[in-house]
């Protein structure tokens, strides 16, 4: 049976003597030994009488050399068998170092560098994605992915968005129509909701549902199967994961979102239309006619050339971060959150460039 440890004081010679087991079962007393313990002055630590050490044994020994040395005691370890010591030094070697310095926080310059380093390596992998994705474009398209990924992108995307494409008509009609109206100019509410609809809202409105819809279950279904190595799964049995997840969500996007995008527009024209009948006096018949005439051709082609595009870019940004994804929930999360904001961001972008270019072209 293990001897329990003990450490004695001998206050002529200034030691203390350390013997029995000094095990994990064995060390209770240690403790209250080293609080009675008046220490003052060098005093040296005789180890020659511990039996046994184990890590717990060589822990305490250490915090025993530790606490004399924040006293400002001089405590000399001798005796300790090779063995001993050696599992000793083991010990010390992975204990973390307590009285480190802690690390200067970083200054503003610093932080600057390492954002702008980050971002600009975020854009290096992004454009690898878009080469590959590119290169991917030469193998055979998989057609029954691509009429699901409509079906999953576009038809049903048509309830909710058609509901708030109609709640923002109606939201337009009302907040344009007053002012107008305190002019006798209520029938001007068509001209605007007309082409506030077709030029920007209805490309803009669809882009920000898709990208929080679809571009959302992209990322988590990607990094899902990343998690659970379903895609080292397909790379196993020879299928890319470009060619089998993310070509067939592009085109697919690609093809739905110009369709959301006349529903959408379709649908806050019809908003407007019934807040222009309920309140301002133009009615249905009136509007229906005088609509056609409020815009040009360009204004429908410049709106529906914007869908592609948006379409492309939730796609390609809501499946790179779903390869990015971590082996962990939190990183599911993280990176979903960044796909959405990252497209919604990225289109808005777009939908200005695209305003400048088509006022410098008179479109």
């Amino acid at each position: 049976m293990p001897s329990p440890a003990t450490l004695v004081p001998d206050p002529a010679n200034r030691t203390l003597h350390a013997a029995g087991d000094w095990t994990v079962c064995s060390l209770d007393a240690v403790q209250a030994q080293w609080r009675d313990w008046q220490h003052a002055g060098d005093w040296t630590l005789d180890a020659g009488g511990i039996d046994g050490l184990d890590t717990a044994g060589a822990w305490a020994l250490h915090r025993l050399t530790e606490a004399a040395a924040r006293a400002g005691v001089r405590l000399d370890l001798r005796g300790l068998a090779s063995a001993h010591a050696a599992l000793l030094e083991l010990v010390r070697a992975r204990l973390p170092k307590g009285d480190a310095e802690p690390a200067a926080a970083p200054g503003w310059l610093e932080r600057l560098g390492r954002g702008v380093v980050a971002h600009v390596t975020e854009v290096q992998r992004f454009l690898d994605f878009v080469g590959r994705l590119v290169a991917e474009q030469r193998r055979r398209l998989r057609w029954t992915r691509l009429v699901q990924e409509i079906d999953a992108a576009g038809v049903s995307a048509l309830p909710i968005l058609g509901l708030l494409a109609f709640l923002m008509g109606v939201v337009v009609t009302y907040q344009a129509g007053e002012p107008l109206k305190a002019f006798g100019a209520n029938v001007l509410v068509v001209n605007l909701v007309g082409v506030t609809m077709l030029r920007e809202m209805g490309p803009l409105l669809a882009a920000i549902i898709v990208a929080g819809r679809t571009g959302s279950a992209y990322t988590a279904e990607i990094g899902t199967m990343r998690i659970t190595e379903e895609l080292d799964a397909l790379r196993s049995i020879g299928i890319a994961p470009m060619e089998m997840l993310v070509v067939p969500k592009l085109l697919g996007l690609t093809v739905a979102l110009p369709l959301l995008t006349l529903y959408a527009s379709m649908m806050g024209i019809l908003g407007g239309m019934v807040v222009a009948d309920g309140l301002y006096g133009v009615g249905y018949v009136d509007f229906l006619r005088r609509l056609p005439n409020t815009f040009s051709p360009s204004t429908f082609w410049v709106g529906l050339i914007k869908a592609p595009v948006f379409a492309l870019i939730v796609a390609a940004v809501a499946c790179h971060r779903g390869f990015q994804v971590g082996y962990s929930a939190e990183s599911i999360g993280r990176e979903t959150t960044t796909s959405v904001v990252q497209s919604i961001f990225l289109v808005i972008i777009a939908d200005a460039a695209f305003s400048v270019v088509f006022q410098v072209l008179g479109l």
